[in-house]
């Protein structure tokens, strides 16, 4: 019965042996594996950072190598605005005087010369203005002769001074009537050397002041116009420049004769250049801008806008050369920018820089330093290696 007990006691006690051993196994293994587990992923992650390029794929990509090299950068003010003529190339035309539309054939867009017709137009009061100019011009003859006559009499004492008095006053009054209506003859086109009984007419005609295009017609044939109405709009194209509005705060930065760089709203890749010619001293209160004027560099490119046409363009203010990679070379990542670096002939390395300014296609690498002089970073194709 004894040995029957201390058998169980021994089986008892082999028993929790084994068991202990299976854990501490269990624990060992268990260890083993999460070390593993860690020693992969942090050569996975080390992998991370090392992209391998082969021959072909670099071929195939057309990707390139290149260096930081020293870019110029400028500092520049950004302003909207749109094409203009100066004040002396536009005009706004109307009649002196009240009529009928008689005659206009003037579509938007047709050329004009200075002193060609515009339109005509007709009113019955235009007969008497005629009429009243050759009636003082008849009497304006007899009158001055016999002011002429009195005034010799007078220094005779041959004549009253009364009488002569009265021959002045009427040769005078009649004088300013004549010149008066010669003036207003003049202003409707009406040649007063030429005119007589015979060629007294009710229509008269208005000429364009100056060369160009009508850029707009606001009346018709048979519409009433009345003097302060604008019939027709002229815009000489000859002189066309730039009208740009910067805000307050960058008013110090703008001078006379800084670049103006010029691109069309729907057109931003092509750039045209000019200069400042004009900045305004003076603040619009409403909007708190400053208005600019600038002249395009080529004279020939002003034929290819047309005034109003709205523009964005950029004033460089300041130039500066910054150490730089094109812009391809850099791939943002949540804000934060990498390039790739060559190691070897197929392994790159990808690193972090900073990045300050972008300008013409280049980036600024504002830690430069870290890097050697000869160092050689992949330019192009490296946003979609970089971003994988």
């Amino acid at each position: 019965m004894k040995n029957t007990v201390n058998n169980i006691t021994n089986l008892k006690i082999l028993a929790s042996i084994l068991l202990l051993l299976t854990l501490t196994l269990a624990s060992c293994n268990s260890k083993g594996k999460s070390d593993a587990a860690n020693t992969e992923a942090i050569i996975e992650n080390t992998d991370q950072e090392v992209i391998t390029i082969t021959e072909n794929q670099f071929i195939s990509g057309n990707m390139e190598l290149g260096k930081i090299s020293m870019q110029v950068f400028n500092t520049v003010v950004k302003a909207n605005g749109t094409f203009a003529v100066p004040p002396q190339n536009q005009s706004d035309v109307s009649a002196y005087f009240a009529g009928y539309v008689k005659d206009i054939s003037l579509l938007p867009g047709h050329a004009v010369k200075k002193g060609e017709v515009l339109f005509t137009i007709e009113n019955p009061e235009y007969v008497q203005a005629q009429q009243d100019f050759l009636e003082a011009q008849g009497r304006l003859s007899y009158l001055k002769s016999d002011y002429e006559r009195q005034k010799e009499l007078m220094a005779d004492n041959v004549s009253s001074k009364k009488v002569f008095l009265k021959a002045e006053s009427e040769y005078t009054v009649t004088l300013a009537q004549y010149q008066s209506l010669k003036k207003r003859l003049s202003l409707m086109n009406i040649d007063p050397n030429t005119l007589t009984g015979e060629n007294i007419r009710s229509v008269i005609s208005v000429n364009s002041p100056l060369s160009g295009y009508a850029t707009s017609v606001n009346v018709g044939k048979g519409m009433y116009l009345n003097p302060s109405d604008i019939a027709v709009t002229v815009t000489n194209t000859d002189d066309l420049h730039i009208e740009l509005k910067i805000f307050e705060n960058d008013l110090p930065m703008v001078k006379v004769g800084q670049q103006i760089n010029v691109r069309l709203q729907n057109s931003k890749n092509k750039v045209y250049i000019g200069k400042v010619h004009l900045v305004n001293k003076s603040i619009n209160a409403q909007d708190r801008a400053v208005n600019i004027h600038g002249d395009l560099v080529n004279e020939e490119e002003v034929k290819l806008f047309a005034p109003g046409m709205y523009i964005e363009a950029e004033i460089l203010t300041t130039t500066a050369e910054h150490p730089a990679l094109p812009s391809e070379a850099v791939a943002n990542i949540d804000n934060d920018f990498f390039v790739l670096v060559k190691e070897d002939n197929t392994n790159f390395k990808r690193v972090l820089v900073k990045i300050g300014a972008t300008n013409n296609g280049f980036t600024q690498i504002l830690n430069a330093s870290d890097f050697a002089p000869d160092t050689e970073f992949l330019t192009k194709g490296a946003f979609n290696l970089i971003t994988e």
